[in-house]
């Protein structure tokens, strides 16, 4: 269930009616659905987090629903949570979000009940180690189960159409520190979804892992050489099960070895062996066309 502004008038909240349509047509939906002629979403870009304004609509300190208290947080940094993922689909497209925007499910957007309107996270599926950027423009889900409702373009880049949720993890992305992140120093109006790195230390650089959500130790790549073996790095999880899933996926998506390097508690999901540059490339390439963007390279320390 969404928190839109036809729902709020409905549960008596102040809130203005909301547009695409009236009275309770798009409620007497029973359920969810998926699009009768799905668009491919595969290459879908992340949100790209910047600075705007609060919305209008969906900010309030506190609000209602259901008979329960919600409290909007005036300042989302560090904020991060562990939860179920759910999506909606055509039941909503085209109708207000909270914020006054209309839902679009092929974009990379997100509902949640706290998260200032705008605002973004990193969400990552902690089965399959897959995650995006959402623009977070609407309230919701109000299950108690559930941490957020994810577009449909988003839900198909994690993998959780079928199961219809999934288990995941929500990192709240601050646009300014995002950009200096990404060498972009104070510009956030285009900011690219990539891994930061910190410099190197002992052969190892400190990258920000996709689970975790914070630095771990990786082996540094090599600058110095044009040869000599490496490894794509797709995730490193926390879960062996998830890490032996994710392996087994990516198997049958390369002709190339995949391996599981555990260290500091995490499971890291490595392609490789990889001997030249040309196929360490076609198959990063490979992986971020199945939906795998964040990868990185790892190389021993020479």
């Amino acid at each position: 269930m969404r928190w839109l502004p036809t729902l709020i008038a409905v549960l008596a909240l102040a809130g203005c009616a909301g547009g695409g349509g009236s009275g309770g047509g798009r409620y007497a939906q029973t359920h969810d659905a998926y699009p009768d002629s799905p668009q491919d979403v595969a290459n879908v870009p992340d949100a790209v987090p910047k600075v705007e304004p609060r919305s209008k609509g969906g900010n309030r300190s506190t609000y209602t629903v259901w008979g329960k208290t919600y409290h909007v947080l005036s300042d989302p940094t560090g904020y991060e949570a562990v939860g179920r993922a759910s999506w909606y689909g055509t039941k909503f497209q085209g109708y207000d979000t909270a914020n006054g925007e209309s839902y679009d499910m092929y974009k990379m957007s997100a509902a949640h009940r706290s998260l200032p309107l705008p605002s973004y996270a990193r969400v990552t599926n902690l089965d399959n180690g897959r995650d995006v950027i959402v623009r977070v423009n609407d309230r919701g889900p109000f299950h108690e189960d559930r941490l957020i409702d994810l577009s449909y373009a988003a839900a198909a880049r994690l993998d959780i159409l079928k199961g219809g949720t999934g288990r995941v993890k929500v990192e709240a992305i601050d646009p300014v520190a995002w950009a200096r992140e990404q060498g972009n120093g104070g510009d956030t109006r285009g900011v690219a979804a990539s891994r930061p790195s910190a410099p190197a230390a002992n052969g190892y650089a400190a990258q920000v892992d996709p689970v975790v959500g914070r630095a771990v130790r990786s082996p540094a790549p090599s600058t110095s050489r044009s040869d000599g073996q490496r490894y794509v790095q797709v995730a490193a999880l926390g879960s062996h099960t998830g890490a032996q899933a994710l392996k087994s996926r990516l198997q049958r998506l390369l002709s190339q070895p995949v391996r599981i390097d555990n260290a500091a508690s995490l499971y890291r999901v490595q392609v490789g062996p990889i001997d030249d540059i040309a196929s360490l490339q076609a198959i990063r390439a490979t992986l971020n066309d199945a939906g795998y963007s964040q990868t990185f390279v790892v190389a021993p320390a020479q």
